[in-house]
Formats: C-alpha cells, structure tokens, sequence
C-alpha cells in the first residue's frame, strides 16, 4: 500500500491506494551466454532491456560449460536472476532436473517467454496446469524439422501459446500452416551500448578482408564463402578471408580451402573475446554470412553478426531465402545473393568496393533501426497485452 494527498476544497486529504505490483517474466530459454549463440544472444538482450523498465526478470537456461565457472562469474554482473539446469553427462537426468526448476520457476511468474525447441516443449507441456499467459520466440532451426515426429510436436507445442514471436519472416514463413491467430514478426536487435561507436575504421579497400562471425559449421555457410574465393582472388589478388567463431567444422572446411588453393587466404580464429571480436572486425570490409539449409533443417532465423557488423560501418553481403532478408536492407546495408552463385557473390563485393562509402552509411543507418532499447517496445506491447 502507499498513501498521497489530494486537495478538495483547498484541505489535503489522506488517499491510501494500492501500488500495482511489479509483473514477474520468466525467460526459459535453450542458450544464454558467455557461451556465444543467436538465441542466447537474444535472451539475454531481451531479459537486460526487460529488467531495466516495469519488470522483474528470471532466467531458467542450461549450464553449457563444462565447469560453470565462467558462466558463474557472468551471471553474478547481470541486473536479474538467472537459474542454470546443472550440466550432467546423463541428459535425461539435465531433462528431469529442467523441468523440476520450471515447475518451480513458474509458480512465481506472471508471464512465461520460451525460447529454444525444449523450451518451447516443456513450457506448452506445464501449460496444460495452469492459466499463465505464454508467449513463444522462434528462431528458424526449431520450426524446420525433417522428421515427421519432432514437426509435428513442435507444432502442437507452438499451439498451446498465446502469442508466437517470429526473429524475421522467413522464420513465421515455417509455420503458416498453423495458422495461428497471434503471430507477429519483431526483428532480433543488437545491444548498441557494445557496439555503436563514433570512431569508424578505415579499411584498405585494396587488400580487402572479408570476414563471418558464427559457428562454422554448414549452415553459417563458411564453405560456401570458400568456394567461391578462387573466381574472387582472381579481381582482388591480396584478398584475406577471417572466419571467427567455434571451430565445429573447421577441419573440413580447411581441407576445402587446401583443395581449390585457395588455404593462405582462410583464417580461422576460433573463439574470441568481444574485445578482439570488435578488433577484428574494425580490420575487415564486409561482414559475410553465406548461410545455407542442411538436410536436417537447420537454417538461419536472422543474423545478429550482420546487424553488429553494420553498427561498426561494415556492410554485409547474405544469402536469400532465409532470416537474412530481414536482416539486410538489399543494395542499401548490403547485398542478398544466392548463396552457391559465384558469379552474383563476385559483383556483390565489386559493387560494394566501388560505392563503399554510400554502403558504410546506410548499414549504420539500418543498424541503428535495430537497437534493443527501440525492439523492446514491441515486446513490451505484447507482454502488457497479456495483463
């Protein structure tokens, strides 16, 4: 309770009323960082812009590192309270174990958000007992099954939801045959207090360095980025390819580049800080991410990498026919090409060395139409929707 006054006929007069209680969001979600990844990226963004308005914030994810040690210490500088499912090497005791911390995790929420195709499965399974408002986020992999049994019970997990947040449109693409009454498309966002600056490299457009951020693996589309390198080198001879990221695939993809020799213009980092991250990128001319489908589903639902290359003044060159059409603006931030057409990717890049300056200005632009503390707003509609 709180009390005020209030003049009525020129004497205060004592009011006692009731302070609407402050509501409790629950994000459940498969990633979360240190540990880099998309959907981590986003939760954790989505739970920082949440806590800092009307919200109190909890975090249910898992601990991804062996140890915990790392995650401990990051966890402790956030400004809410996050809960990780003790990493165990049986995985059905992880999965036990998760759902015994989201039972508990639920009864002190108002609102649930789920992210992550186990998160999606066990916050529509709780929903069968009780009466909460949940809301789902999807990304693009969770909702592109191959196999009939995991499609279709995503799918009716994805039914159980109030409200359905697609990262771009190819994303809500996956599941118009739902057709589910509250699905709206709101864009992934990039943390601008990290990335903006007002200092923009320079980079030497003669010997150009190209660069993709994510895990190389098939779908961030590494390969595909090397083969066409040999038709490449042929324009910019002094060319520098930097893939930064978890080194999953490193081994073939290296192999690849050895293959068409094209191996001393590939450097792959591996795993990196954000301090290095941003080095590396101020360094580099193009942001590229040549994402392509693999045969069990996984796509790309977005590409925040694309987003935080742009807020630096690097323009991006993606691959069409998945989340990256929303991420670029065409012939404006970048340029969307098809990711096996050498050819098409060749005067990508020639097109944009030879109106860098125009390209650098409206990926900065475009970048800025993606700053968290300006995406949180729609997130805040729905969630106030829901009272």
């Amino acid at each position: 309770m709180a009390h005020g006054f209030e003049k009525i006929g020129g004497r205060p007069i004592n009011r006692t009323f009731a302070l609407k209680p402050v509501p409790h969001i629950l994000i459940v979600t498969s990633e979360f960082p240190p540990l880099p990844g998309g959907i981590g990226a986003h939760a954790h963004q989505l739970a920082h812009q949440l806590s800092k308005g009307a919200y109190n914030v909890t975090v249910l994810t898992d601990q991804r590192a062996a140890d915990g040690a790392e995650e401990a210490v990051f966890d402790q500088q956030l400004g809410f309270y996050v809960r990780r499912v003790p990493l165990h090497r049986m995985r059905m005791l992880m999965y036990f174990k998760r759902l015994l911390m989201l039972a508990t995790a639920i009864k002190k929420a108002d609102v649930i958000i789920a992210s992550g195709k186990f998160s999606l499965w066990s916050v529509a399974l709780f929903s069968l007992f009780h009466s909460k408002p949940i809301l789902a986020v999807i990304h693009g992999t969770e909702v592109n099954f191959k196999t009939a049994l995991l499609k279709n019970s995503i799918d009716m997990a994805l039914q159980r939801f109030r409200h359905i947040i697609a990262v771009s449109h190819y994303t809500k693409s996956l599941i118009s045959h739902l057709n589910h009454q509250n699905v709206v498309v709101i864009p992934n966002g990039y943390d601008s207090e990290a990335w903006d600056t007002d200092v923009l490299p320079s980079p030497n457009l003669q010997s150009i360095r190209l660069i993709t951020v994510g895990n190389v693996t098939e779908r961030k589309g590494q390969q595909n980025v090397i083969r066409h390198l040999p038709e490449l080198i042929a324009d910019f001879p002094q060319l520098q390819y930097h893939c930064v990221g978890i080194p999953t695939q490193k081994a073939d993809f290296l192999q690849l580049a050895k293959t068409l020799k094209v191996d001393t213009h590939v450097t792959f980092h591996g795993r990196v800080s954000q301090t290095e991250l941003k080095e590396l990128l101020e360094n580099s001319a193009i942001c590229v991410m040549l994402s392509s489908p693999t045969a069990t589903g996984d796509v790309e639902g977005f590409g925040i990498a694309i987003l935080e290359a742009n807020a630096l003044g690097l323009p991006a060159i993606g691959s069409t026919n998945c989340g990256l059409e929303d991420a670029i603006s065409n012939y404006q931030s970048g340029i969307l090409v098809p990711y096996n057409d050498s050819q098409t990717f060749v005067e990508a890049v020639q097109t944009i060395v030879s109106n860098y300056e125009s390209y650098r200005t409206q990926a900065r632009q475009w970048a800025s139409l993606h700053r968290w503390d300006v995406i949180i707003n729609r997130y805040k509609a729905i969630i106030d929707s829901c009272d």
